[in-house]
């Protein structure tokens, strides 16, 4: 994503495959390419396709159809989650011989076309707090406000890095006082809610460092239907970063997270021994029985949950 339009100023490829874990990313990528094409006529030369109208025989059909009044012919795939091995297959043998006006676009949210060598790839995963700061800096000039460094980080930092949340409170924040040009970080704790990963993240980070107090107050914020799977798929991924020897990617691989949450999470094994985060994951399957059976209501268990921990 970093280097695409360097890219695009070289020329457009004939298929480009995006991946990541930030959707936000995908649209403006696309957005690129749309505009490096210069279509007059989208309507007879942009299609789309998703899982409802989706074959890969189709896309081909499509890519082989000669654009009308324009340069290029568009054929966007959009987070298409069954796609088969035979037209991974029927797609390399397209690609090997491609339309030369045509430019087909996968959003590959789902890793299905990882496999696949010959098209130009996207990397949409989550940009780093560096590249936030400057894109967060930008879009709120654009918009005719100003935002302090403090209520940058803190934006950043309440949306986990994605781009999609980030872009999604800005227009909240932007117009939540049309008379104070300023945005500060005091309104960032006012109208944005933190993400549960996010506050799960620091809840651990609180455990780690055994910061009671801290902790009870994540736990507060996390109070909630459905939070204990949460906090024990935290666990257990922090428990098999800390014993196995694959790289981050095979690891996201074998876990089915993205390897952004691989390598966020490897920064806080070093606060727990192995053996420790092996007793962690057995107390949190106690708990979960606990629970599920009725032996002690949920707030009460993950009260218990979190105060064992710190004592582990």
């Amino acid at each position: 994503m970093k280097t695409l339009k360097t890219r695009l100023k070289e020329g457009l490829s004939n298929c480009y495959i995006m991946s990541g874990d930030d959707y936000e990313l995908y649209l403006r990528a696309f957005n690129m390419i749309f505009r490096r094409a210069k279509l007059n006529l989208p309507d007879f030369n942009y299609v789309k396709f998703d899982d409802e109208n989706y074959s890969m025989v189709a896309v081909i059909n499509a890519c082989e159809v000669l654009p009308m009044g324009d340069e290029y012919r568009i054929i966007l795939v959009k987070n298409v989650e069954k796609i088969s091995e035979n037209d991974k297959k029927t797609l390399v043998s397209y690609l090997n011989n491609p339309s030369p006006t045509s430019i087909l676009i996968f959003f590959d949210y789902y890793g299905k076309l990882e496999s696949v060598k010959n098209a130009e790839r996207v990397d949409c995963n989550k940009f780093d707090k560096v590249m936030l700061t400057n894109i967060v800096a930008s879009e709120i000039e654009k918009k005719g406000k100003q935002i302090s460094g403090e209520a940058i980080e803190k934006l950043i930092d309440y949306c986990g890095c994605s781009m999609t949340r980030i872009v999604s409170e800005l227009d909240k924040l932007v117009y939540y006082d049309l008379e104070n040009p300023l945005i500060t970080a005091s309104l960032i704790e006012k109208m944005v809610s933190r993400d549960d990963e996010v506050v799960i993240y620091e809840l651990t980070e609180a455990l780690g460092q055994k910061n009671g107090d801290k902790a009870i107050k994540c736990l507060e914020k996390l109070k909630k239907d459905g939070i204990l799977g949460l906090i024990t798929n935290h666990f257990r991924r922090l428990f098999f970063i800390s014993i196995s020897d694959l790289q981050d990617g095979e690891l996201a691989n074998l876990l089915s997270v993205k390897e952004y949450a691989i390598k966020k999470q490897r920064a806080q094994v070093k606060n727990f021994s192995k053996m420790q985060l092996k007793k962690i994951y057995s107390l949190l399957e106690e708990v979960d029985f606990m629970i599920k059976s009725g032996a002690m209501l949920q707030e009460n268990a993950l009260s218990y949950l979190i105060l064992s921990i710190l004592y582990i």
